[in-house]
């Protein structure tokens, strides 16, 4: 039931980031003016647990970077000018190097779904703690 619960989720949120340009004002505004982009439209979610699959998420934000960066994550410009140096590779963004975590384990995992440059996207990753987490990609991770 919860990793069910955990897609409805995310389908919905995914849902909401793709088409709600599409509604209202956009669609009155004509197609050259937005210019050819490919879609990067991504819902994060967090959880504490050791697995999506046996995890409910806690928080959920949207992340869209074209082609403007929005969306309700915290920090959306810095977070896709990191995912654009990464070239989309979730696994590639870079830690901070000034970041004294403890080694306590109380695993939080990270899940984003959704389109990056027109190509989906389906990442999880655990991390030891919520202070590994918010060093790991410095500001895509941290919301």
């Amino acid at each position: 039931m919860r990793n069910t619960a955990r897609w409805a989720a995310t389908l919905g949120l995914t849902a909401t980031a793709v088409c709600g340009p599409l509604t209202g004002a956009a669609l009155a505004e004509p197609a050259a003016a937005s210019g050819l982009y490919a879609p990067s439209a991504l819902v994060l979610t967090l959880g504490h647990g050791d697995s999506a699959a046996a995890v409910t998420p806690e928080r959920a934000v949207t992340l869209t970077c074209a082609p403007t960066s929005s969306g309700t994550h915290p920090a959306a410009p810095l977070a896709c000018a990191e995912l654009r140096a990464a070239g989309g590779d979730f696994d590639a963004l870079g830690a901070r190097s000034d970041a004294l975590c403890t080694r306590e384990y109380d695993p939080v995992v990270v899940t984003v779904d959704g389109v990056w440059r027109g190509k989906r996207v389906s990442y999880e990753r655990t991390f030891a703690n919520e202070c590994v987490k918010s060093s790991s990609g410095t500001s895509v991770f941290a919301f």
